[in-house]
């Protein structure tokens, strides 16, 4: 088992990683000071796997415990279900006491953080991420939202976690196209902070793709550290944590332009893409390495195609972005593996040149 110390001022947490970790989910709660009740939001797939084991800690450990349903899929990530939400924790009796425990991947993480930060102004939110994209990423920081309409995460709060409980084998019931979308995160993160990390990505992909205890364990530790580093350094991203947005420009244009049925992690990869073939039209970034980290993301099972859609509509969407400042659009480029920059000196035509030459 890892342990991590989040370290953002009177907000700062652990993060747990392990095998088996789900089971000390009430002894953890308990060590916090909480207690009485609890609230598990997650969705049905999520419930029926896990739901009963997180249940039973909680109750071995004194708490009542309340289970909400969200169905699936980030179509549900909305004001509406929030709504329902408040609802359905007001008819249970929640207090400002009452933990809300966010099981589930990024989607679940995302709107049980919101809820929880915005219901009486704020209760005690514990992650509990159970995909390799949440446990790698979207649990860590303090960000939560939900989508409206066409606008991805526009809608939310900074809101750190008491705790983020990331048991491993929760990995090994993934459908593979939901652990390959999380493996772009972890790319990510190589590319904008560790070479070496990358090097590793490289040699162990067979050992990550096998479901390797140790491997696991190892990669989800290292991804969630560069992650930490960023979030501590610019809990509230005003400046060095957009670098962690490497990707997400393009990537999450591309999501919305396709109401979401390009995932996040292939979004991700593909607007990883167009930021290396960007840095190299720019001359920032040698040939070889964009190739590399292309390779990678192949290698992967992830995509570095647009698929088919209108480019313009993607241009005019990325100018929603949040990144947006003075009318330009920030992106994070490469100039090689393990180091990036945040610039808004890119000059549009470069830009829809590349996204149809990824067609």
């Amino acid at each position: 088992m890892k342990k991590i110390d989040v370290k953002t001022g009177q907000n700062s947490y652990s993060i747990i990683i392990g095998v088996g970790v789900l089971a000390q989910t009430g002894v953890k709660l308990k060590e916090l000071g909480l207690k009485d009740k609890a609230v598990i939001i997650t969705n049905p797939t999520v419930n029926k796997l896990y739901g009963t084991a997180v249940n039973r800690s909680l109750v071995d450990a004194g708490f009542k415990t309340t289970a909400l349903e969200v169905p699936d899929g980030e179509g549900f990530k909305t004001l509406e279900s929030a709504g329902k939400l408040y609802e359905q924790l007001a008819a249970c009796g929640a207090e400002r006491s009452t933990a809300i425990l966010a099981l589930g991947g990024g989607v679940i993480g995302d709107l049980a953080g919101f809820v929880a930060a915005t219901y009486m102004r704020g209760v005690p939110l514990v992650q509990i991420p159970t995909t390799l994209l949440a446990q790698c990423d979207s649990s860590i920081g303090g960000k939560t939202a939900v989508d409206y309409k066409q606008l991805k995460n526009e809608i939310g709060a900074f809101y750190q976690p008491k705790m983020t409980i990331s048991d491993i084998t929760t990995l090994k019931s993934l459908p593979e196209k939901e652990f390959t979308g999380g493996l772009a995160e972890v790319i990510k993160h190589a590319v904008i902070k560790d070479e070496q990390f990358f090097s590793y990505l490289e040699k162990n992909l067979d050992r990550i793709n096998s479901l390797d205890n140790n491997v696991l364990e190892a990669v989800v530790t290292k991804s969630a550290q560069i992650k930490v580093e960023f979030v501590e350094k610019d809990e509230k991203d005003m400046g060095l944590r957009n670098i962690l947005n490497f990707g997400h420009t393009v990537g999450h244009a591309v999501e919305s332009v396709s109401n979401f049925q390009v995932t996040h992690g292939q979004g991700v990869s593909i607007g990883m893409t167009a930021a290396v073939k960007i840095a190299v039209k720019m001359e920032l970034m040698d040939t070889e390495s964009a190739a590399r980290l292309e390779k990678l993301l192949n290698k992967a099972g992830l995509t570095t195609t647009l698929p088919q859609m209108e480019i313009k509509q993607i241009l005019q969407t990325m100018r929603y972005d949040k990144k947006v400042q003075g009318g330009k659009i920030r992106f994070v480029l490469p100039r090689a593996i393990g180091q990036v920059f945040i610039t808004d000196d890119v000059n549009p035509a470069v830009v829809e040149k590349v996204l149809w030459e990824m067609t």
